[in-house]
């Protein structure tokens, strides 16, 4: 593993897969969220923020022109 960062609080290493550890000043392995937190203080992680659904309001659109439409085309019939 490649050191990548040592502050006083951790140790941020880097394993040959590229992935990162963290471990604390008392020696221990950090993992979660809490190691999530550290490496995307220090900008070593990045976080998709979630893409917002497309609303769907075409469909429903469609749905209520087609009724005023079949109403418009009877009218039509009917004279």
């Amino acid at each position: 593993m490649e050191l990548v960062k040592k502050t006083d609080d951790y140790v941020i290493f880097q394993k040959s897969s590229k992935r990162y550890a963290v471990r604390d000043s008392s020696r221990k392995w950090i993992s979660g969220d809490e190691k999530v937190k550290i490496l995307v203080s220090e900008k070593l992680l990045d976080i998709p923020m979630p893409k917002a659904k497309p609303a769907e309001e075409a469909p429903e659109a469609a749905a209520e022109e087609t009724p005023a439409a079949e109403a418009a085309a009877e009218e039509a019939a009917a004279e």
